[in-house]
């Protein structure tokens, strides 16, 4: 093969690499800021779960000048699960005030906190999931973005890495990617409620929440570009 000849495939290859660039590229493009909303899936508002999505958030905020976050507290919120009558139609409750936010054009990723309940997710969890069959169709609305996951249990290891299992294996329908935290926090943050509600209290938990923020905003800043 001449050098002509592997000079000029070689240009082609390029400018088809490129095209693949700008057509792939995110609306994130030209520093616009990245949304990572967070979501308490407890029925408990503003206690253990919510305060460690938060944490986990404001790292999340301070990793990159480019992430904002959002948090939503599902404590004392109505939201059925999605039942198939009428064609899969869901009922009018409280899921449409967060609807908009998760088809928001800048949303980067999503941070899920539940609590454990009988070494399972909570019924307010697995309501919230169900309903995100409205980003399903007609296109993925959620497909490639990084979905952390945290829990919150009674005891140290009172089944939080199988509630994020669950979580995590569910959000797959939706094609996500799904982001672990650093060493302590590899499957994703776990907590322990062993102070009458402060959370804060257990360092181990809280670093492991500030973990996996910053994971899902790195992993949110790559894709965008």
């Amino acid at each position: 093969m001449s050098k002509s000849v592997s000079r000029r495939k070689f240009i082609q290859k390029a400018g088809a690499a490129a095209v693949v660039g700008l057509t792939s590229s995110s609306v994130f493009a030209g520093g616009e800021k990245i949304l990572i909303v967070g979501v308490s899936c407890s029925p408990r508002q503003g206690k253990t779960t919510a305060t460690a999505v938060k944490v986990a958030l404001d790292a999340a905020k301070g990793a990159n000048s480019q992430i904002e976050a959002e948090l939503f507290d599902l404590g004392g919120m109505n939201i059925s699960g999605l039942f198939p009558s009428g064609g899969g139609a869901s009922p009018k409750d409280d899921f449409e005030k967060i609807l908009p936010t998760l088809r928001s054009p800048n949303l980067g990723g999503i941070i899920i906190g539940s609590p454990v309940y009988f070494r399972i997710m909570s019924s307010l969890c697995s309501a919230f999931i169900e309903r995100l069959s409205a980003l399903r169709s007609p296109n993925l609305i959620l497909a490639d973005k990084p979905v952390g996951v945290l829990s919150v249990g009674a005891y140290r290891n009172g089944g939080q890495e199988l509630v994020i299992q669950q979580i995590q294996t569910a959000m797959l329908c939706h094609e996500v990617m799904i982001i672990g935290g650093k060493p302590g926090a590899h499957q994703g943050a776990t907590l322990w409620n062993a102070y009458k509600d402060d959370i804060t209290k257990d360092e181990f938990g809280m670093e492991s929440a500030r973990k996996l923020g910053i994971r899902v905003a790195e992993a949110a800043l790559k894709l965008s570009n």
